[in-house]
Order: structure tokens, then C-alpha cells, then sequence
């Protein structure tokens, strides 16, 4: 028997902040906050912001990552990637690249070539998503997917859309692989359309307003907004008052101690001084030797 889920807090009224030269983000949550988003450390919202034409890359150089994945979902806009491995690539609108910095990986991300000369809209989501203990010297890769790989699905009564990234939404599997129960779904409702989610007892799950305003379980929320769940109960109603984009996340707790410092997340302070120890090292790699 499905039960609702209850609203644990709703945070409005996110002040916009840069990142580097190319991403101006809304901080909805951050590890630092504690572990109520366990298993999810932290998510920015970037735009939609307008870029004039222009000469100079925009983005954020080269910096390091590791003991946790990073997942940037581009809506428009292009961006560059490159990192110490020697791997690079460029997102355009719709597609989504899921990184696990694991052991250590240093990379930079910019606006692509063609959208720095071009200009624009740019809008994205970036995630981090926490690994487990046993996880965190996993080998560093990449999953970029491309927008056409996401499988689109029709909601019930004409409500509207979703695409599954990751985990499963009626029956329909997303591409991401994850290393831990996590579901990310990107849905679009129309105008007066409504529709209920089931979604696993015990996850962590919230859902970002991206567009537009709904009404969540009774609550109401608008871009850009974040609604976080008790983690009991399996069902999330939603009613859009306009044309809405919603980005919805669940996840499995890890229930692990969360130790961090900047790019690093780990488990202890220990595990923090090595890991500036081996970026300082090198051994993380450089992108002045990456190929």
C-alpha cells in the first residue's frame, strides 16, 4: 500500500553565486549541511544565464576530485571537458556526463569553443554524488552519455514527460550506472498536469523546481526550489500550475561518516591530509602531461 511521503523542509531563496568565469550557481544543498542528502553531497544549479559573444574561455581550470562522483546534466549551452587521464569530450544540450573521480582524477571544465564565439543560453545541473568507503579507490572514469541514449516516456493522463538517467521510472531503465540504489529522473509536466511517483521507502529522495511552480504533496514550490522528503513513505504527487521542469533524485543512504575538504570527500581526516598529499604529489595526474 503506497503512503505519502511527508515534507521534511522546503529551501527557497538561493542566492546565485560564480564558479570560475563560466557558471553562475545556486548552491540548493552542500555536504557541509551534514548528512540529511545522504547519499548526495551537493548540487548547483547553473542559469539559465545569457553569455554574449566573446574570445576567452569561460569555465573553471584545472582542480582535482576524488572518493565521490560528479554528474552534470547540460540543458543548453555546450561545454569542454578534459582530463589527467587523457580523456576529453564536449556535452551539448541533453546530454549528461557521470564522472567518478574515485582514486583521484584532475580535470577542467570550460565552455565549449563554438559556444564561447557564439554565445548563448547556458542551464546545468551538477551533482555530487557520494561513494562508499569500499568504492573510494576505484579507478577513475567516465560515462558520457548522450542525450539519445536517455529513454523518454509519456506520463500517465497526458501529465507529461520523463527521461530516465538513472534507476528505473514505470518500469523503464535509465543508462547511468551507479554503484549505489539511485534514481535521477528528469520530468516535464505540462500545464495543469499532474502525476504520483513511487518512490523507494528509505531512500534520500527531493526534487528540484527547475521551471514553472507546482504543488508537491499539498506544498507548493517554484523555481528554483528544492523539496526534500522523509525518507519513509513511497509516494511524491505532483500538479504543475504552469509548464514545469522538475529533476527528481533518490538515493540509498549510505549512512557512512562524511569527511570533506573542497574537491576531497572521504571518511576521515587522515584520508583527507593524503589526499592533498597525492594531489600535491602528482599523483593524480596532471593535465599539462595528459595527452
Amino acid at each position: 500500500m503506497k503512503t505519502a511521503k511527508s515534507i521534511r523542509q522546503v529551501v527557497r531563496n538561493i542566492p546565485q553565486h560564480w564558479v570560475g568565469d563560466g557558471f553562475p550557481v545556486r548552491s540548493l544543498f552542500s555536504y557541509g549541511g551534514g548528512n540529511e542528502f545522504d547519499p548526495f553531497l551537493l548540487l548547483d544549479y547553473a542559469g539559465p544565464h545569457e553569455f554574449k559573444p566573446g574570445d576567452a574561455k569561460r569555465g573553471v581550470g584545472e582542480h582535482p576530485h576524488k572518493g565521490f562522483e560528479t554528474v552534470t546534466v547540460l540543458y543548453q549551452g555546450e561545454l569542454e571537458h578534459r582530463d589527467s587521464s587523457g580523456g576529453h569530450g564536449t556535452l551539448g544540450p541533453g546530454d549528461v556526463q557521470w564522472m567518478t573521480a574515485g582514486n583521484g582524477i584532475v580535470h577542467e571544465e570550460f565552455h565549449s569553443e563554438k559556444f564561447t564565439r557564439q554565445g548563448g543560453l547556458l542551464e546545468m545541473v551538477q551533482l555530487w554524488v557520494n561513494l562508499p568507503a569500499k568504492d573510494k579507490g576505484s579507478p577513475a572514469k567516465y560515462q558520457d552519455l548522450l542525450a539519445d541514449q536517455f529513454p523518454s516516456l509519456s506520463l500517465p493522463n497526458n501529465a507529461g514527460t520523463a527521461r530516465v538517467i538513472a534507476g528505473e521510472l514505470f518500469d523503464t531503465l535509465g543508462p547511468a550506472s551507479t554503484f549505489t540504489p539511485i534514481n535521477v529522473w528528469d520530468v516535464q509536466l505540462n500545464a495543469e498536469g499532474s502525476t504520483e511517483l513511487t518512490i523507494p521507502s528509505g531512500h534520500t529522495s527531493l526534487l528540484i523546481v527547475q521551471s514553472g511552480s507546482v504543488t508537491v504533496n499539498n506544498e507548493f514550490a517554484k523555481a528554483v526550489e528544492l523539496v526534500l522528503f522523509d525518507r519513509e513513505g513511497t509516494s511524491v504527487e505532483i500538479a504543475a500550475d504552469s509548464e514545469s521542469r522538475i529533476l527528481v533524485l533518490t538515493g540509498e543512504p549510505l549512512g557512512e561518516p562524511v569527511v570533506g575538504q573542497g574537491p576531497f570527500v572521504m571518511n576521515t581526516r587522515e584520508e583527507i591530509h593524503e589526499a592533498i598529499r597525492d594531489y600535491k604529489a602528482g599523483k593524480m595526474g596532471r593535465l599539462s602531461e595528459a595527452t
